[in-house]
């Protein structure tokens, strides 16, 4: 297995070496109470040796015991990351042997008491981060700050992205969509909306308006179009009158259709139309002449140009967009990021809402993902290196595991002291 070094989370060469010292300092410290007793405890033994008596006896038995303490706290403190004196006597080296089976405790840990759902959703509910957010990014001058971000990320984006992966993504997804979507009954059940509504009314009324102007400023037009076809027999001046009446027909005939919305023409069309909507719902010829006319319009040279320029032209409406800060596209965000701040703060349902999205969302990650989570923690242990983890974390928290073998020394010389009292009172 790759063995890694852990990385010191308080960081720093110079960090790590002021640890160091002061860990030396204290191991000094340490072992100066163990070598005190042990001297006291050599001079109160040579004289008891040479005859000395009375308080002579309870020192020495403190000495004795201040001793004992001492080395049973140094074995203990010892014992955590190595052998002690480099005997591998069964139970010691705990952090370097139980390494693994430390990160896979702490993973556990975390995973009961800081990842289940009741916690998560009691923190969120508390850090109230809707209505945080909300006060946050109502201020402008917050919002232009999000709004700026946000239009890195978009150039990072699009930047990123390549032109024929793009514009392979929009064939696949919209152009073949289109063209595998039927338009006749859509197309058909839209016009038929339209129709119901009268919405086509101004329409009609304008093909009418221009129908009338063209034949009253084309009287030359028509008559030129009746003596055309009429016999090489007729008289010039019957072709005339016949195409003079004619044309007259024709404009009372156009003036009728432009004045009277209740003209059978109008009427007609109208019963056209709808008949025609109805088609291509429910019409297999009308729907394969509907399909013929959309593949044509595909087909069309100038259509495919635009579909196949479509992602570029975009792009550069996009990446103008984000870096002009006066831009309406960076303006109306920063205006909504602003105003939806300021809804979170004045809106109780809003924020309870957001609230709920935010408990709900985090949840479902606990709910399904925390041993995932948890996994970081312990596939990043066992990928430590058992000698230089134990180091790290000595250097963490040595210095104050020494005072346990100060403390052991002091306490033992009391416990001594109290012991030897005891017994020499009663005994």
């Amino acid at each position: 297995m790759e063995q890694t070094t852990p990385v010191d989370p308080l960081g720093g060469l110079a960090d790590e070496q002021a640890k160091r010292r002061g860990l030396r300092k204290m191991k000094l410290v340490a072992l100066s109470f163990l070598l005190g007793a042990t001297v006291v405890f050599a001079l109160t033994s040579w004289a008891q040796a040479a005859g000395w008596t009375g308080w002579v006896g309870y020192l020495r038995a403190a000495a004795e015991a201040g001793m004992v303490g001492a080395l049973a706290d140094w074995f203990a403190v010892t014992a955590l990351f190595r052998h002690p004196l480099r005997i591998p006597i069964p139970h010691t080296a705990i952090i370097p042997n139980k390494k693994d089976a430390l990160g896979s405790s702490l993973g556990e840990f975390v995973g009961a008491n800081f990842l289940s759902e009741h916690v998560i959703r009691d923190k969120l509910r508390r850090a109230e981060i809707a209505r945080r957010l909300g006060e946050w990014v109502s201020q402008r001058d917050n919002a232009e700050r999000v709004t700026s971000e946000l239009a890195t990320m978009v150039r990072g984006l699009v930047t990123v992205l390549r032109d024929e992966d793009v514009q392979a993504v929009l064939e696949q997804a919209l152009v073949r969509r289109v063209v595998a979507q039927q338009w006749g009954p859509p197309l058909g059940k839209l016009l038929e909306q339209v129709f119901a509504d009268g919405a086509h009314y101004k329409l009609v009324d304008l093909m009418c308006d221009r129908s009338y102007e063209w034949v009253r400023d084309n009287h030359a037009t028509v008559l030129r179009v009746v003596s055309d076809r009429a016999p090489t027999w007729s008289p010039k001046f019957v072709d005339a009158m016949l195409a003079d009446k004619v044309y007259g027909e024709v404009l009372s005939f156009a003036w009728a259709v432009k004045t009277d919305v209740n003209h059978p023409m109008r009427l007609a069309l109208d019963k056209f139309l709808g008949e025609f909507a109805q088609d291509l719902q429910k019409d297999p010829d009308t729907m394969a002449r509907a399909e013929l006319v959309k593949q044509q319009l595909l087909d069309h040279p100038d259509v495919q140009r635009l579909i196949g320029s479509a992602w570029t032209t975009a792009k550069g409406m996009l990446l103008a967009a984000a870096e002009d800060p006066s831009s309406e596209l960076r303006l109306r965000v920063r205006d909504g990021l602003s105003s939806l701040g300021t809804r979170l703060v004045s809106d109780d349902s809003l924020r309870s809402k957001v609230d709920g999205w935010l408990e709900g969302a985090a949840a479902y990650l606990v709910t399904n993902y925390s041993r995932e989570i948890t996994t970081i923690i312990t596939d990043t242990v066992e990928r430590w290196d058992a000698e230089e983890t134990s180091r790290k974390i000595e250097l963490q928290v040595g210095r104050d595991l020494q005072f346990i073998r100060i403390n052991g020394t002091v306490v033992g010389a009391l416990a001594g002291l109290v012991i030897y009292s005891i017994a020499h009172a009663v005994f």
